[in-house]
């Protein structure tokens, strides 16, 4: 199973209209560029989701002379001048429409459609909700929020591990290894 985006953990806030597809990590320079992280399966791809919006406020923001820098990329996003507007967007998480995203094989998922799922074993038992999507390097985990706690467990998302995964039904079917959960 692959990906296309990768939100930062834990951002479950998507909507069905919207992905997150970067963040501003800061002012690069002083010009007015800012240090972005991009989300996209093809990193360079984000200048071509622009203009791209923000959750909390709806601004929105052309995208411009994308260059690659160490861990990322310095842009333009339009109307930032200063380095001082720049900072300001630190921590930014910037998201475009979905209808604007390429679809997806079967066997592919967006990030921001396996947050929030039911997981259940094969047996139907309930094991827990999908609380977000991590990797470090080895492949994909799914970080999964055991039911009555704040305990999670993270179940690698392999087609073994996860044979099924249903997103009009809202869930996914685990055979998680022994002793897991």
């Amino acid at each position: 199973m692959t990906r296309r985006f990768q939100p930062d953990p834990g951002q479950a806030s998507e909507t069905n209209d919207l992905v997150c597809v970067g963040a501003v990590a800061g002012a690069f320079g002083v010009q007015g560029e800012v240090r972005l992280k991009s989300f996209c399966a093809v990193p360079e791809d984000i200048e071509t989701y622009a203009p791209l919006t923000t959750d909390d406020d709806g601004r929105s923001f052309a995208v411009s002379h994308l260059r690659a820098i160490k861990s990322g990329f310095a842009a333009r996003l339009g109307g930032i001048t200063t380095k001082e507007q720049a900072d300001a967007l630190r921590g930014l998480r910037l998201y475009a429409p979905r209808d604007r995203l390429p679809s997806l094989p079967d066997d592919e998922y967006y990030h921001a459609d396996l947050i929030g799922l039911e997981v259940l074993d094969t047996g139907g038992a309930r094991l827990g909700r999908v609380k977000s999507v991590l990797n470090h390097g080895a492949g994909d985990l799914l970080e999964v929020e055991i039911p009555g706690g704040s305990t999670t467990v993270l179940l690698p998302f392999t087609r073994t591990a996860v044979p099924t995964v249903d997103l009009d039904s809202r869930r996914v079917i685990a055979d998680p290894p022994d002793g897991l959960f």
